[in-house]
């Protein structure tokens, strides 16, 4: 479940340089947004990953 961690932390990257982008910003800015958001989406996916695990058992 792993991969739950990795996809949400590439999409909230994604997510966060575009939404940066939309807003005007600049490299640095798409870089701190992705940032951030790829570091709060991939603890979701860990969570989510974790949650679906010990739901199994």
């Amino acid at each position: 479940m792993l991969a739950l961690g990795i996809l949400g932390a590439l999409i909230g990257a994604a997510l966060g340089a575009t939404i940066a982008r939309a807003r005007g910003g600049d490299r640095a800015d798409m870089a701190q947004y992705a940032a951030g958001y790829g570091i709060a989406l991939g603890i979701l996916g860990m969570f989510a990953g974790l949650f679906l695990l010990l739901s199994m058992a």
